[in-house]
């Protein structure tokens, strides 16, 4: 991969990262959906990669991302599994959240299968197609 192009891989990983972070504070702070535990451990995994990707995409950083994949990875295991909760019955009796908001509440519902916890794998996995992608492009 041309520098040119690992820069806007690396770019748009970050991108990605400040959308997932803005839209959490979003539904949170302004919608005023209260996060469940789920929502909080799937936060602690984004919002370091907002700054770590951004300093890496500012330095063009390339080397980043054997620190980023296994948090995108981790973070990504999260949200599938909170998507698994609130989407298929038999998931939420596995390990119920105790305190607050329950995990399988379901703010958003749109065309019948995108909740919150959807979104934040879709951007834990575009995080880790990126990565993987630099990786790759590393190894040639």
């Amino acid at each position: 991969m041309n520098e040119s192009k690992s820069s806007l891989t690396l770019y748009f990983a970050w991108v990605v990262s400040v959308i997932a972070t803005l839209g959490s504070l979003y539904f949170s702070e302004i919608k005023g959906y209260v996060p469940c535990e789920l929502c909080w451990y799937q936060r602690i995994f984004m919002y370091p990669l907002t700054i770590i990707l951004g300093i890496a995409a500012f330095y063009n950083e390339r080397y980043i991302k054997k620190y980023i994949l296994p948090v995108s990875l981790i973070g990504g295991s999260i949200s599938l599994y909170h998507y698994l909760v609130q989407k298929v019955p038999g998931f939420a009796a596995i390990k119920p959240c105790v305190q607050g908001v329950p995990c399988n509440v379901q703010y958003i519902n749109w065309f019948g299968f995108i909740t919150i916890p959807f979104l934040a794998l879709t951007a834990f996995t575009l995080i880790s197609v990126f990565m993987i992608l630099m990786y790759r492009e590393d190894r040639k």
